[in-house]
C-alpha cells in the first residue's frame, strides 16, 4: 500500500496533474462529423477557477483549445461552467480521427492544473451511443433511455459524482432504476422523477461510457396531446379565395348589425301595441231592456145560460210570448 501511494506521489509530480479532483468519462465513442459532450465534475473548492480543454495524448505536451475566459473562435469547441453543479462541459463538434485525447482542467493560479484524461473512440460504429446526450423528464413521471452497444461487458447506470446500478431493480439518488436488455440495446428505466433527479448520468457498457444530461420539471398546465388527422383529397376548380380584407370588412359588419338592431325594435313596437290594445278592451255587457214591454194575458172563460159561448173575436186581443236568455229578452207581437 505504501509503495502504490510512493508510485501516486510520483507520477503527480512528474506530469503536473492531480487525477483524484475531477471525475469525467474515462472513454467514450462518437461518429466522425458528429458532436460529443463530456461532463467534468469538479471540487466546490475550485467554483471560481477557469476551466479548460486540453489536447493531446500527454500532459507534458497537451495544449488548450478552449478556456472558460478565453472561447474558441472556431466553433469547434466550447466550455460551460455550471457553478450550481460544480460541473463544467466540453463538447467538441464535427469530430475527427484525430480527436482521440483530451483532459479536462482546472486551472490553478500559482500552482500545477488539475486535470483527468478521457479517450474519444471515433468509429463508423460506435460501440456504445444514445440517441440524444439530452433529454427531459416530468416530475412524479417516468423516463426511459435506451443504450445501444455493439460491444461486450457489463452494463451500468451511474450518476456522476453517485452511485452505478447494475441490477435488474435498484436506486440510484433515491430513485428506481429498472433494466430490460435484449441483443444490441439495454434500457434503464427512472420511476417516480423528483426534481433532484436532474444532472449527468452515463451508460457503461464494458470499458465505454455514454454521458446523457436530463433535465427534470413540472408538465406544463396544458399539454397539447397528439392528433392523427387522416388525409382529405380535395379538388377545387376555379375558386378565388376572398381576401383577409374582404372578410373582416367592419363597414359591412356594423351594417347588417344596425339592420338586425332596427328589425328587432320595430317587432317590439307592434307587439306592445297590439298588447295595449288587448287590455283596454272590455268585456261584453248585458243588452239594456228598455223598449221592451211585458204583459199578462190572462184566460177567462164567459159562462151563460147555455154553457161556455165563443167569444166576440172584436174584443179578443192575441198576443205572441217568445222566450229569449236573460241578457237579450224580446217580446214580439203581432
Amino acid at each position: 500500500m505504501i509503495f502504490l501511494s510512493n508510485c501516486f506521489l510520483i507520477l503527480v509530480g512528474l506530469t503536473g496533474v492531480c487525477y483524484c479532483s475531477i471525475t469525467t468519462v474515462k472513454e467514450t465513442s462518437v461518429k466522425p462529423g458528429e458532436s460529443i459532450s463530456i461532463p467534468c465534475l469538479y471540487e466546490s473548492k475550485y467554483e471560481k477557477h477557469v476551466k479548460y480543454l486540453c489536447k493531446g495524448f500527454y500532459w507534458a505536451t497537451c495544449s488548450d483549445v478552449v478556456k472558460t475566459n478565453k472561447p474558441d473562435t472556431s466553433g469547434k469547441f466550447s466550455v460551460q461552467d455550471d457553478k450550481e453543479q460544480k460541473t463544467f462541459t466540453l463538447t467538441i463538434n464535427h469530430v475527427e480521427s484525430t480527436d482521440s485525447d483530451y483532459w479536462c482542467v482546472v486551472e490553478i493560479d500559482g500552482g500545477a492544473d488539475v486535470g483527468e484524461y478521457f479517450r474519444l473512440s471515433v468509429s463508423g460504429t460506435p460501440a456504445l451511443s444514445v440517441d440524444n446526450q439530452e433529454i427531459e423528464g416530468f416530475l412524479g413521471e417516468n423516463i426511459t433511455i435506451n443504450c445501444k452497444f455493439q460491444n461486450s461487458g457489463t452494463e451500468k447506470w451511474c450518476k456522476l459524482g453517485g452511485n452505478c446500478v447494475t441490477k435488474l431493480s435498484e436506486f440510484v439518488d433515491g430513485t428506481r432504476v429498472i433494466f430490460k436488455k435484449n441483443d444490441t440495446t439495454y434500457s434503464v428505466t427512472m420511476m417516480g422523477l423528483k426534481q433532484e433527479n436532474s444532472g449527468w448520468y452515463w451508460c457503461v457498457k464494458g470499458q465505454f461510457q455514454m454521458p446523457v444530461y436530463l433535465t427534470v420539471t413540472g408538465r406544463p398546465a396544458s399539454t397539447l396531446k397528439s392528433v392523427t388527422l387522416m388525409p382529405v383529397t380535395m379538388n377545387v376548380t376555379n375558386v378565388t379565395q376572398p381576401s383577409v380584407k374582404e372578410r373582416m370588412d367592419p363597414t359591412v359588419f356594423f351594417i347588417s348589425l344596425g339592420l338586425l338592431i332596427f328589425i328587432v325594435l320595430v317587432a317590439s313596437f307592434v307587439l306592445f301595441v297590439l298588447k295595449c290594445k288587448k287590455t283596454k278592451k272590455e268585456p261584453a255587457t248585458e243588452k239594456t231592456e228598455v223598449g221592451v214591454v211585458y204583459s199578462d194575458v190572462t184566460f177567462k172563460k164567459k159562462k151563460t145560460s147555455e154553457g161556455i159561448a165563443a167569444v166576440s173575436d172584436g174584443n179578443v186581443t192575441y198576443s205572441s210570448v217568445v222566450s229569449f236568455k236573460q241578457q237579450d229578452r224580446r217580446v214580439k207581437q203581432k
